[in-house]
C-alpha cells in the first residue's frame, strides 16, 4: 500500500481554497455591490468594465463561493456576496487606515508625541514647549506626562514614553541626550537673611545653613546636596527633607524655617506668589543644572526629536539660561 502526501501550495489552504483574494479583487467587489451595476463600479474605481468584471470573477474563484447573480438588465448580490461584501468593507476601511497611519509616520511632527517631564521642570517651562507646539507643529498630538526621573526613564526605555525633558546627564545606556541649555542656581532666604538680595555670594555661603530640600527621588535634590558637598557641607550640616515640590519649598522659607535652591527659571514663578523671601546670586562660576532632551538611543524619529530640540534651544532663548548650541 502506497503512501500518499497532499501538499498544499503556499498560496492555498488546507480546505482546499484558492489564491488569497487581493485588494483589487476586493475594491472591485465592494464597487459592484455598492453599485450594483458593471458599468457605474468600474467607473467609480476607475477600472476598465473588463478587468472589473474579470477581478470579481477572480475573486469568487479564490474563495470559491458565488458572489453575484448575474441578469441582463441587472446585477443582485447573492446571499454569500451580501455577507462578504460587509467584509470586503471593512478590510479596505482597515487597509485605508493603515496607509494613513503609514503617512503620517512618514510626515514629521505628526501624531503622538509622548513627552515625559520631571516636577522640578513641568511648570516653568511647558509654556514655552506648548506654545513652540500650538504655533509651529499643529498636527502634532502631544501628551505630557510629569513624572520623577527615574520613573521618565524606566518609561522611555519600556516604549511607553518617546522623549523626555529632564536634567542631565543621566548616564543611561541606550539613551542619547539632546542638550538644550544650563541655568544657574539661586538661593532663596527669608526676607530678613543675612544672604538676602546679595549679587555675589560664595559656594563656601552653603556650608552652614540650614537647608531645605525636596524629597528623596526628586534629582534636584541630589543636584543640591552635590552642590553644597562641593561647597565642603559636612554631612552633618542641618539638612530638613520636607516638602514634595517646590512651591511648598518656597513657603517654608517663607516661613523662616530655612533657606533653598531654585534653579533660574523656577524663580520668578515661586517667589511671585506672595512676599516675606528675598533671592541671592552666586558669584561667578555660580552652580548650574543641565536641561536636555532624552530619546532611546537610535530611534526611528531621531531626526525628528533633534529638530525638535533646535526649535526649543530657539524658543527658550527668552528665558534666564544659556542655550547650547
Amino acid at each position: 500500500m502506497s503512501n500518499v502526501v497532499n501538499a498544499v501550495h503556499p498560496g492555498q489552504r488546507a480546505g482546499g481554497r484558492g489564491k488569497q483574494p487581493s485588494l483589487a479583487q476586493l475594491r472591485a467587489f465592494a464597487a459592484v455591490a455598492e453599485h450594483l451595476h458593471f458599468r457605474d463600479a468600474a467607473a467609480a474605481i476607475g477600472m476598465s468594465q473588463p478587468a472589473l468584471s474579470g477581478a470579481v470573477s477572480a475573486l469568487e474563484e479564490a474563495l470559491g463561493v458565488q458572489l453575484l447573480e448575474r441578469t441582463t438588465r441587472k446585477v443582485l448580490l447573492s446571499p454569500a456576496g451580501e455577507r462578504l461584501a460587509v467584509r470586503a468593507k471593512a478590510v479596505l476601511d482597515a487597509v485605508g487606515e493603515l496607509l494613513e497611519e503609514a503617512e503620517a509616520v512618514r510626515a514629521p511632527f505628526t501624531g503622538v508625541l509622548r513627552l515625559g517631564v520631571i516636577p522640578t521642570v513641568a511648570p516653568y517651562l511647558l509654556p514655552t514647549v506648548l506654545r513652540l507646539v500650538h504655533e509651529t507643529y499643529p498636527a502634532l498630538d502631544l501628551q505630557v506626562h510629569e513624572e520623577q526621573t527615574s520613573s521618565l526613564v524606566e518609561g522611555l526605555a519600556g516604549g511607553r514614553l518617546d522623549l523626555l525633558l529632564l536634567a542631565v546627564p543621566l548616564g543611561m545606556p541606550g539613551v542619547s541626550e539632546l542638550p538644550l541649555f544650563d541655568e544657574d542656581f539661586v538661593l532663596v532666604t527669608p526676607e530678613d537673611h543675612w544672604l538676602g538680595g546679595r549679587q555675589d555670594i560664595p559656594r563656601e555661603a552653603l556650608r552652614e545653613l540650614h537647608l531645605l530640600l525636596l524629597d528623596e527621588g526628586h534629582c534636584l535634590r541630589d543636584q543640591a546636596l552635590d552642590i553644597c558637598r562641593e561647597a565642603g557641607r559636612t554631612e552633618g550640616a542641618a539638612v530638613s527633607t520636607t516638602a514634595a515640590g517646590l512651591s511648598t519649598l518656597v513657603q517654608l522659607v517663607a516661613g523662616g524655617l530655612g533657606v533653598t535652591l531654585l534653579p533660574r527659571t523656577a524663580v520668578d514663578v515661586e517667589t511671585g506668589r506672595g512676599g516675606g523671601l528675598q533671592t541671592a546670586y552666586f558669584a561667578e562660576p555660580a552652580p548650574a543644572r543641565r536641561i536636555a532632551l532624552a530619546m532611546r538611543a537610535g530611534a526611528a524619529r531621531q531626526g525628528e526629536f533633534g529638530e525638535f530640540a533646535q526649535a526649543l534651544r530657539v524658543a527658550m532663548r527668552a528665558l534666564p539660561v544659556r542655550v547650547l548650541g
